[in-house]
Protein backbone atom coordinates (compact mmCIF):
# COMPACT_ATOMS: atom_id res chain seq x y z
CA UNK A 1 0.00 0.00 0.00
CA UNK A 2 2.42 1.95 0.58
CA UNK A 3 4.61 2.20 -2.58
CA UNK A 4 1.17 2.37 -4.21
CA UNK A 5 0.40 5.38 -2.82
CA UNK A 6 3.96 6.78 -3.53
CA UNK A 7 3.51 5.67 -7.07
CA UNK A 8 0.59 7.67 -7.22
CA UNK A 9 1.98 10.94 -5.60
CA UNK A 10 4.63 10.72 -7.93
CA UNK A 11 1.86 10.28 -11.17
CA UNK A 12 -0.05 13.16 -9.29
CA UNK A 13 2.67 15.88 -8.77
CA UNK A 14 4.38 15.48 -12.94
CA UNK A 15 0.39 15.95 -13.86
CA UNK A 16 0.47 19.39 -11.61
CA UNK A 17 3.56 19.84 -12.94
CA UNK A 18 2.70 19.52 -16.58
CA UNK A 19 -0.42 21.63 -16.18
CA UNK A 20 1.57 24.65 -14.64
CA UNK A 21 4.15 24.24 -17.54
CA UNK A 22 1.07 24.61 -20.20
CA UNK A 23 -0.36 27.70 -17.62
CA UNK A 24 2.83 29.16 -18.19
CA UNK A 25 3.58 29.01 -21.82
CA UNK A 26 -0.41 30.31 -22.42
CA UNK A 27 0.44 33.22 -20.23
CA UNK A 28 3.98 34.41 -21.29
CA UNK A 29 2.22 34.14 -24.89
CA UNK A 30 -0.12 36.30 -23.92
CA UNK A 31 1.61 38.81 -21.97
CA UNK A 32 4.10 38.72 -25.20
CA UNK A 33 1.05 39.94 -27.43
CA UNK A 34 -0.13 42.29 -24.94
CA UNK A 35 3.53 43.96 -25.31
CA UNK A 36 3.60 43.79 -28.72
CA UNK A 37 -0.19 45.29 -29.07
CA UNK A 38 0.54 48.21 -26.29
CA UNK A 39 3.95 48.71 -28.08
CA UNK A 40 1.79 49.01 -31.26
CA UNK A 41 -0.33 51.07 -30.28
CA UNK A 42 1.93 53.27 -28.61
CA UNK A 43 3.65 53.81 -31.84
CA UNK A 44 0.30 55.20 -33.58
CA UNK A 45 -0.31 57.28 -30.80
CA UNK A 46 3.49 58.91 -31.07
CA UNK A 47 3.15 59.78 -34.58
CA UNK A 48 -0.37 61.23 -34.59
CA UNK A 49 0.81 63.40 -31.60
CA UNK A 50 3.98 64.49 -33.82
CA UNK A 51 2.25 65.00 -36.88
CA UNK A 52 -0.37 67.67 -34.79
CA UNK A 53 2.22 69.01 -33.17
CA UNK A 54 4.35 69.55 -36.11
CA UNK A 55 1.68 71.30 -38.34
CA UNK A 56 0.26 73.31 -35.43
CA UNK A 57 3.59 74.51 -34.85
CA UNK A 58 4.55 75.24 -38.10
CA UNK A 59 1.11 76.23 -39.17
CA UNK A 60 1.75 80.06 -39.32
CA UNK A 61 5.24 79.91 -40.83
CA UNK A 62 4.43 78.18 -44.08
CA UNK A 63 7.21 75.61 -44.34
CA UNK A 64 9.14 73.55 -42.48
CA UNK A 65 12.28 75.22 -42.62
CA UNK A 66 14.74 74.21 -40.02
CA UNK A 67 12.81 71.31 -38.69
CA UNK A 68 14.80 68.41 -37.19
CA UNK A 69 15.12 66.32 -34.26
CA UNK A 70 16.96 68.76 -32.17
CA UNK A 71 14.83 71.29 -33.17
CA UNK A 72 11.40 69.42 -32.47
CA UNK A 73 12.99 68.85 -29.06
CA UNK A 74 13.50 72.58 -28.50
CA UNK A 75 10.27 73.16 -29.49
CA UNK A 76 9.00 70.86 -26.86
CA UNK A 77 7.06 68.53 -29.71
CA UNK A 78 8.20 65.93 -28.92
CA UNK A 79 6.38 63.63 -26.03
CA UNK A 80 9.75 63.01 -23.22
CA UNK A 81 8.98 59.19 -23.19
CA UNK A 82 11.00 59.88 -26.94
CA UNK A 83 14.14 61.17 -25.56
CA UNK A 84 15.16 64.77 -24.40
CA UNK A 85 18.03 64.71 -27.22
CA UNK A 86 18.78 64.56 -31.28
CA UNK A 87 18.64 61.21 -30.76
CA UNK A 88 15.12 59.53 -30.77
CA UNK A 89 13.92 55.96 -29.97
CA UNK A 90 10.28 54.68 -30.46
CA UNK A 91 8.19 51.78 -28.42
CA UNK A 92 10.59 49.12 -30.59
CA UNK A 93 13.51 50.65 -29.36
CA UNK A 94 14.60 51.42 -33.07
CA UNK A 95 15.27 55.61 -34.49
CA UNK A 96 13.18 57.69 -34.92
CA UNK A 97 13.85 60.53 -37.56
CA UNK A 98 12.35 63.45 -38.30
CA UNK A 99 13.17 65.34 -41.39
CA UNK A 100 12.24 68.17 -44.14
CA UNK A 101 10.75 67.27 -47.45
CA UNK A 102 8.99 68.31 -50.32
CA UNK A 103 5.88 68.06 -50.89
CA UNK A 104 5.69 66.95 -54.47
CA UNK A 105 9.83 65.04 -54.46
CA UNK A 106 11.19 62.60 -52.94
CA UNK A 107 13.83 64.29 -51.35
CA UNK A 108 15.09 64.79 -47.77
CA UNK A 109 16.25 68.51 -47.45
CA UNK A 110 19.37 69.58 -45.73
CA UNK A 111 19.54 72.76 -43.41
CA UNK A 112 21.48 74.52 -46.05
CA UNK A 113 19.21 73.99 -48.90
CA UNK A 114 18.11 77.08 -50.36
CA UNK A 115 14.80 75.36 -51.27
CA UNK A 116 11.56 75.65 -48.63
CA UNK A 117 10.47 72.41 -46.75
CA UNK A 118 7.16 72.08 -48.25
CA UNK A 119 6.25 68.99 -46.24
CA UNK A 120 7.80 66.74 -43.56
CA UNK A 121 8.66 63.00 -43.16
CA UNK A 122 8.86 61.00 -40.12
CA UNK A 123 10.90 57.32 -40.23
CA UNK A 124 10.59 55.13 -37.20
CA UNK A 125 13.27 52.10 -37.28
CA UNK A 126 13.56 48.55 -35.83
CA UNK A 127 10.48 47.74 -36.91
CA UNK A 128 9.63 44.04 -36.38
CA UNK A 129 7.92 42.49 -39.01
CA UNK A 130 4.08 42.35 -37.54
CA UNK A 131 4.60 46.14 -36.79
CA UNK A 132 5.59 46.93 -39.80
CA UNK A 133 2.63 45.90 -41.80
CA UNK A 134 0.30 47.51 -39.60
CA UNK A 135 2.24 50.80 -39.72
CA UNK A 136 2.77 50.45 -43.47
CA UNK A 137 -1.07 49.88 -43.98
CA UNK A 138 -2.38 52.08 -41.35
CA UNK A 139 -4.25 55.08 -42.72
CA UNK A 140 -3.34 58.27 -41.61
CA UNK A 141 -5.58 60.70 -42.83
CA UNK A 142 -7.58 59.93 -46.00
CA UNK A 143 -9.06 63.55 -46.11
CA UNK A 144 -7.41 66.66 -47.57
CA UNK A 145 -6.97 68.05 -44.56
CA UNK A 146 -4.99 65.87 -42.89
CA UNK A 147 -1.91 66.79 -44.42
CA UNK A 148 -0.83 62.75 -45.23
CA UNK A 149 1.00 62.66 -48.34
CA UNK A 150 2.38 58.62 -48.53
CA UNK A 151 4.32 55.80 -46.56
CA UNK A 152 6.93 54.22 -47.98
CA UNK A 153 7.99 50.60 -46.14
CA UNK A 154 11.52 49.46 -46.29
CA UNK A 155 12.96 45.64 -45.81
CA UNK A 156 15.67 46.80 -43.35
CA UNK A 157 16.68 49.71 -41.14
CA UNK A 158 20.03 50.48 -42.62
CA UNK A 159 22.82 51.85 -40.45
CA UNK A 160 22.26 52.68 -37.28
CA UNK A 161 22.56 56.62 -36.78
CA UNK A 162 22.32 57.26 -40.83
CA UNK A 163 18.81 58.91 -41.68
CA UNK A 164 17.79 57.52 -44.34
CA UNK A 165 15.91 59.41 -47.17
CA UNK A 166 13.11 57.24 -47.18
CA UNK A 167 9.81 59.31 -48.86
CA UNK A 168 7.82 58.94 -51.47
CA UNK A 169 5.47 61.70 -53.53
CA UNK A 170 1.90 62.29 -53.85
CA UNK A 171 2.56 60.58 -57.34
CA UNK A 172 4.34 57.60 -56.28
CA UNK A 173 1.64 56.63 -54.07
CA UNK A 174 1.12 53.25 -56.01
CA UNK A 175 0.99 49.39 -55.14
CA UNK A 176 4.59 48.09 -54.57
CA UNK A 177 5.70 45.40 -56.13
CA UNK A 178 7.55 43.69 -53.42
CA UNK A 179 11.10 45.01 -53.39
CA UNK A 180 12.66 47.15 -51.01
CA UNK A 181 11.58 50.60 -50.62
CA UNK A 182 8.41 50.15 -52.71
CA UNK A 183 5.91 52.56 -52.71
CA UNK A 184 3.00 51.10 -50.94
CA UNK A 185 -0.77 52.29 -50.81
CA UNK A 186 -2.53 53.95 -47.93
CA UNK A 187 -4.46 51.24 -46.73
CA UNK A 188 -5.31 47.65 -47.54
CA UNK A 189 -2.36 46.79 -49.16
CA UNK A 190 -0.97 43.12 -49.12
CA UNK A 191 2.50 44.23 -50.86
CA UNK A 192 3.46 45.39 -47.23
CA UNK A 193 3.49 41.45 -46.03
CA UNK A 194 6.26 41.27 -48.73
CA UNK A 195 8.10 44.68 -48.57
CA UNK A 196 8.45 43.98 -44.78
CA UNK A 197 10.77 40.70 -45.28
CA UNK A 198 12.56 40.88 -42.28
CA UNK A 199 12.63 41.66 -37.54
CA UNK A 200 13.99 45.35 -38.66
CA UNK A 201 12.15 47.51 -41.24
CA UNK A 202 11.61 50.60 -41.29
CA UNK A 203 8.95 52.35 -42.26
CA UNK A 204 8.74 56.34 -43.41
CA UNK A 205 5.63 58.56 -43.89
CA UNK A 206 5.24 62.30 -45.55
CA UNK A 207 3.16 64.99 -44.31
CA UNK A 208 2.54 68.38 -46.20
Amino acid sequence: MKNNQSGRSMVEMLGVLAIIGVLSAGGLAGYSKAMFKHKLNSTMDQITMLVTNIRTMYGTQGNYDGLSNQTAVNLGIVPAVMGTTATLTNPFKGEVYIQMSTADGDDILANNESAHATAFVLTYRNLPKEACIALATADFGSGAGSGFIGTKAFGNSGTAGTAPAKTTSAAELTVGTATEGDALAMAGNTGAITVCSSEDNAVSWKFY
